[in-house]
């Protein structure tokens, strides 16, 4: 286990200031089940997320953020790929108008530039400029939609082990036999709890895992290719039609769009909901 962001009296804590924000750079990063009476707000520059809160389980991309309200018991379960992240502490009693359950934010620009310059405050006392910026931070975050985007996360400890080692390794192209031998879970009960535990069967959960990764390095300017050939698919043409498939919108499009500064929600996607008329036959 990783040592806290911040101490837990301090996580808990009513004084001044306002907002505490924390930054961190790791290659892996797993936290115990806790809670805190602070709000929560955390996300990543790079790499994914996996995180549990309440009963829900996510993968989240660095497009967005993971919001948990006081005093929910969360854990983060583990970080994948080059990992740099950020976390803001909100006082409890200015969340009183933000979300009442953990949720996934889309992280707008005008949020994300406002985490930004919170990161080179010294978390002692606000001066007037600081405090009409976390007004805006407290606006956007009750503001801004909450999205089904993230992948939800196997609870049964053998398919979570499979979760964890593709959200680490998306190219991993071992199939689901292979997998219940590492795994040491039948092919019959991984199929029938894979999809009772997230919606998806294993074939469609790990599309829709390289998809959210396929996010993040379109936001970071990768090539198109070297994404096609890093998430595992042979070629760039079925990698450009799955993405497509789930977003509505070729890599290009969406990459020219983040450069473009356009908003996530100008996209009709369907990522993460249960498209039955998946049958992707690039992976295995």
């Amino acid at each position: 286990m990783n040592t806290p962001l911040i101490s837990p009296q301090l996580a808990s804590s009513d004084s001044e200031p306002m907002i505490i924000s924390t930054a961190r750079h790791s290659s892996q990063r797993v936290t115990q089940r806790h809670g805190h009476s602070r709000g929560q707000l955390l996300g990543s520059l790079q790499g994914l997320i996996s995180i549990e809160a309440e009963s829900s389980q996510w993968i989240v991309p660095a497009t967005h953020a993971v919001w948990i309200p006081p005093n929910v018991q969360h854990s983060l379960l583990g970080t994948h790929g080059p990992f740099e992240g950020w976390s803001l502490y909100i006082q409890k009693n200015a969340c009183i108008k933000l979300p009442i359950k953990p949720c996934i934010l889309e992280l707008s620009d005008l949020l994300r530039e406002a985490i930004n310059r919170t990161m080179s405050w010294h978390n002692s006392e606000l001066q007037p400029e600081q405090q009409r910026l976390i007004a805006v931070i407290l606006d956007e975050i009750r503001t801004i939609p909450q999205v089904e985007l993230a992948l939800p996360m196997p609870k049964d400890m053998r398919l979570l082990k499979i979760a964890l080692a593709l959200s680490d390794n998306p190219s991993d192209d071992r199939n689901i036999d292979e997998w219940g031998v590492w795994a040491g879970i039948s092919r019959r009960s991984l199929t029938r709890r894979f999809t009772n535990e997230t919606g998806f069967n294993f074939t469609e959960w790990r599309q829709k895992l390289r998809m959210l990764k396929a996010l993040e390095l379109l936001a970071a300017g990768k090539p198109i290719t070297e994404i096609s050939l890093y998430l595992g698919y042979d070629n760039i043409s079925g990698f450009i039609a799955i993405f497509r498939r789930n977003f509505g919108v070729t890599p290009g499009n969406y990459q020219r769009a983040m450069r473009n500064r356009l908003s996530w929600r100008n996209f009709t996607y369907t990522s993460i909901q249960n498209d039955n008329h998946i049958n992707d036959k690039l992976i295995k």
